[in-house]
């Protein structure tokens, strides 16, 4: 079986990382890691190069885990791209980073976060970064 991890290169994106190798080295399953840029964009900081795909894939192998990463393009709409990589990988988890909010900002969990955990048919783990 397959985790599914959303990744950018933030603290959150590394507690979905993290959490979603544990995840997969407790069940002895693989890792996908979707590193999804906006279609279109010409210069996109949430898009890792080739020396951060490597050290994604060896964070990974370090636990037992085989891993890829999985750059597609999402467009206009995230939930879409994770729709169609869970259908293609057979993910059973999606392992997602949620930002700490400030009190106001609890009430609305973040838009894709919240479509994520809404719409997604595979469970989906969301994590926060540590304090």
């Amino acid at each position: 079986m397959t985790v599914l991890i959303g990744y950018v290169p933030t603290p959150v994106g590394e507690a979905a990382l993290a959490a979603g190798i544990e995840e997969a080295a407790a069940r002895g399953d693989d890792v996908v890691i979707l590193n999804s840029p906006r279609r279109g964009s010409t210069v996109d900081i949430t898009l890792v190069g080739d020396d951060e795909v490597a050290r994604l894939v060896d964070a990974a192998s370090a636990q037992g885990v085989t891993a890829r990463v999985d750059q597609a393009d999402h467009g206009a709409d995230i939930v879409d791209t994770f729709a169609a990589a869970v259908e293609r990988t057979g993910a059973r988890l999606v392992v997602i980073g949620l930002r700490r909010r400030s009190p106001v900002g609890k009430l609305v969990t973040g838009s894709d976060a919240q479509r994520l955990l809404l719409e997604l048919d595979a469970p989906v783990l969301a994590v926060k970064p540590p304090k």
